[in-house]
């Protein structure tokens, strides 16, 4: 049984169910009316502004009728009616986390633990199956990054992984970039050199947000990928250092990059992400593209270089890696603003040859949204 009462003259509802009250303000409510004259019904935008609504609004009269509640809203006059599950979905009067370094929902930090079971997809089932898309891409947002399987072995195939939930964002490196030995490279991934685990282009903002690699030809020796999870390493610093921690998601670090003729991309941001509530955001990590530290107080610079390398050498930990070596037709995907990435070094003889392009990961999101929402 759910009853309601109002308080502050109307400027307060409260919700009373077995389970206990929640309030409600009036302004929210009218700013969150269902109905023909507030939302849209195709798509759910508003078809009001702030202007439109009166900082005053009360509610004149509540009353449960059933699974909703209807009221009557002053100084408009407005009548509008709730889902009583929408609402307790949306309740906002409880206790609310705050933790510095608190991961989101749906969100599960990892470490090489979970070589065991590395998560995967078989593209046939992906490309088909909206079940096996939706566990697929749930793995990604779970774990920030997914392997493809039995991909074709052709030119481009990333394109395909990219498609079964957004779009490809196209960079100075073109609409995807070739990973394999070249002359006079512009970029160190372009080597045989092993690289340290990092974060892509940490000096674009905002960054790319999803990378896919995919191997066409892997018979060189060594070039095994690894990755590593971002938001474990980063907690694992506060858990050793939590005043590192702090002075890493205090600080914003300097990335820049120039390397080919006409660009110049620069970025100022934090090693460590948080949203003003602690939950871990972005990790940025990359070595080889830090610019000059400028933004630290002289005070705090030399702690700042410990926690640096703190975190550097938590990365490099063997006990924090995931590690495989892609074969022909097989692709990963990873979160970018989270999960750092790495390859071992591989030598001349044989080939290797990966393609890579970016994606953004609220096409992800989008997708497994949906996906859940009509399963």
């Amino acid at each position: 049984m759910t009853e309601v009462s109002l308080s502050q003259n109307g400027a307060v509802l409260t919700l009373h169910t077995p389970e206990g009250a929640s309030r409600f303000h009036a302004i929210w409510l009218r700013d969150n009316a269902i109905d023909g004259a507030t939302r849209d019904a195709s798509n759910g935008q508003r078809l009001i502004t702030m202007a439109d609504l009166s900082l005053n609004a009360t509610v004149r009269a509540a009353a449960v009728e059933g699974d909703t509640l209807a009221l009557t809203f002053d100084p408009d006059g407005h009548d509008a009616t709730y889902d009583l599950g929408w609402l307790a979905a949306h309740a906002y009067d409880q206790p609310q986390a705050r933790e510095p370094g608190q991961l989101a929902d749906g969100v599960e930090a990892w470490d090489g633990a979970l070589n065991t079971a590395v998560p995967s997809g078989d593209y046939a089932a992906l490309s088909s199956d909206d079940a096996a898309r939706r566990d697929w891409l749930e793995m990604v947002r779970r774990y920030g990054f997914a392997k493809v399987t039995n991909l074709p072995v052709e030119e481009g195939n990333l394109y395909k992984i990219v498609d079964l939930f957004g779009y490809v964002r196209e960079t100075n490196y073109g609409r995807h970039f070739e990973v394999r030995t070249e002359v006079n490279p512009v970029n160190l991934a372009f080597t045989g050199l092993g690289l340290q685990a990092h974060t892509d282009n940490p000096y674009r903002d905002p960054v790319p947000s999803i990378q896919v690699l995919s191997c066409l030809d892997n018979s060189a020796t060594g070039g095994e990928n690894m990755v590593v999870d971002g938001y474990a390493c980063a907690l694992r610093l506060k858990a050793e250092n939590p005043a590192g921690f702090d002075l890493l998601a205090k600080y914003t670090a300097r990335f820049s990059y120039s390397g080919s003729a006409g660009v110049k991309l620069q970025s100022r941001r934090p090693m460590i992400e948080l949203d003003p509530d602690g939950t871990l955001r972005a990790v940025r990590f990359n070595s080889r593209s830090i610019a000059p530290l400028v933004d630290i107080p002289f005070e705090d610079m030399e702690a700042y270089y410990a926690a640096y390398r703190q975190l550097s050498d938590i990365i490099d930990d063997a006990a924090m890696e995931v590690v495989f070596k892609l074969e022909p037709g097989e692709a990963f995907v990873v979160d970018n603003t989270r999960v750092l990435h790495a390859r071992k070094g591989y030598s001349g003889e044989g080939s290797r040859w990966l393609q890579g392009c970016y994606a953004d990961k609220d096409g992800v999101l989008s997708t497994l949204a949906a996906l859940e929402a009509s399963a």
